[in-house]
């Protein structure tokens, strides 16, 4: 995917846009990459500050300075291909605790409420002045970030139910000039598998089960049917990759999973 500087050279030199596309599926094409994905005017999607022809779903983070695989959002650091689980499994457990909060201190709530509304039960309270406001403070907390949680828990479930990032469910996926919001989705069973995995158990507790290796995805039938037949026509600029071997990937896939910002 990394292309060095004096190729990233010649595309900064380009002059018009259909050059610069020609140039790019050049490219692509030598290398064989497995890309899908295109810019909104048609041309395969490039970084020209990572000097990188970008995998399928991956952007560059300003923050991280760096393209990032599966990019979803920068909070505070990149929620991607890596760390997506891991990223819903916190949701789901935090808002398990906010609830298991919430449940257990709604009586002493109650009753710390009523007292203090109460003078006469107020001064006869086995709860002290500080107490009662503790277990105030604590179940509001708990509502407010339980409402908090839940909205971006079950945001996430929807978009993973679908198969999409954030970043594709605010602006859709090109796929041979056309956006297509639903391009990745397989289905919801598969959708979630390929996040969680097939084992249940193994789900539901952080170790890494998610498939793929971060830069090939596989697409809907329908929308592969379409760009089959439309990769069949000259005149169309749409080109189908071969099977990339895993080892020619994996240098710049590793690259793309660091923290390391600098190549050479």
């Amino acid at each position: 995917f990394y292309i060095g500087e004096v190729e990233g050279e010649r595309i900064a030199a380009t002059q018009t846009v259909n050059e610069r596309r020609a140039t790019l599926i050049r490219l692509s094409r030598q290398a064989n990459l497995p890309v899908l994905t295109r810019h909104f005017d048609g041309s395969i999607r490039y970084c020209s500050i990572c000097k990188c022809i970008k995998p399928d779903r991956a952007h560059h983070c300003s923050v991280c300075e760096k393209c990032v695989l599966r990019y979803d959002h920068h909070c505070p650091c990149c929620i991607s291909y890596g760390n997506y689980k891991f990223f819903i499994l916190f949701l789901g457990w935090a808002l398990i605790f906010c609830l298991y909060v919430s449940a257990t201190s709604l009586e002493y709530f109650i009753l710390a409420w009523q007292s203090m509304s109460n003078t006469e039960k107020n001064e006869h309270s086995s709860i002290s002045r500080s107490g009662k406001f503790h277990l105030l403070f604590l179940f509001f907390i708990a509502i407010v970030f339980g409402v908090s949680v839940s909205s971006l828990f079950f945001y996430h479930l929807f978009l993973i139910e679908k198969n999409r990032t954030t970043v594709e469910s605010h602006r859709a996926p090109v796929f041979a000039n056309v956006p297509n919001k639903d391009g990745f989705d397989l289905g919801w069973k598969q959708n979630i598998q390929e996040i969680f995995g097939s084992n249940l158990f193994q789900a539901l507790i952080p170790i890494y089960t998610t498939r793929g290796d971060g830069v090939r995805y596989q697409i809907n039938s329908m929308l592969l049917e379409d760009l089959q037949e439309q990769s069949r026509n000259p005149t169309r600029d749409v080109v189908l990759p071969l099977d990339t071997p895993a080892n020619l990937l994996n240098n710049d896939r590793n690259h793309l999973l660091s923290g390391n910002t600098n190549r050479k």
